[in-house]
């Protein structure tokens, strides 16, 4: 990797860090700079904008990430419900990466973003429906090879599976506590076993 390819990366990685603790309208331009250390004119040589640094984050950092955690776990074969328990659990309770008090980077951005930008609302949906289709996709085959009930509406169970996930992503960071995480977890269990 280049010198430049490695300073932008850097400048990625900080700028995430500190929006997914500060929120990405409070994390200002200059602060991204201190803590990289590199020069305004490096950084506005890499990104014209503090939007387009946002987009990069987007679609070089989180979208990856979210393709090896969130679609990765549903090309093994086996029951899709064991598939997104246990990518949940991970996610919720195991995972060091995600902190409980930041809730989840893709909500967070979701949140503050796609109400003001379009690229940022087409990248977080794009996200959000790529997540769907997988678990759809999983189930649906499932159903048809008898693991589930014929009768289970696919596209419910993954709106519901997104939705909760990123509900209780929020919960846990206003309480600061991983406690409503297993309440939602055992729901979603005994939700997953009326599927069955």
């Amino acid at each position: 990797m280049k010198k430049s390819q490695e300073t932008r990366l850097n400048i990625l990685q900080k700028a995430f860090e500190l929006i997914y603790q500060k929120g990405y309208q409070t994390t200002s331009v200059d602060e991204i700079i201190a803590t990289t250390q590199v020069t305004k004119g490096a950084f506005y040589y890499h990104f014209k904008t503090k939007d387009e640094m946002g987009l990069a984050i987007l679609n070089e950092l989180m979208i990856p990430n979210f393709k090896n955690n969130f679609i990765q776990p549903f090309q093994t074969e086996g029951n899709p419900l064991d598939t997104i328990y246990n990518l949940l659990h991970y996610l919720l309770m195991e995972s060091e990466d995600l902190k409980v008090e930041y809730g989840c980077p893709a909500s967070n951005f979701t949140q503050e973003m796609a109400p003001w930008n379009i690229d940022f609302t087409k990248a977080l949906n794009n996200l959000s429906l790529d997540w769907e289709k997988t678990m759809i996709d999983s189930i649906e085959k499932a159903k048809v090879d008898g693991v589930l009930k014929s009768d289970v509406n696919a596209k419910e169970v993954a709106v519901f599976v997104i939705s909760g996930y990123w509900g209780v992503r929020n919960l846990g960071k206003l309480e600061n506590s991983k406690s409503v995480y297993l309440i939602y977890l055992k729901g979603l269990k005994n939700y997953f076993e009326s599927l069955k």
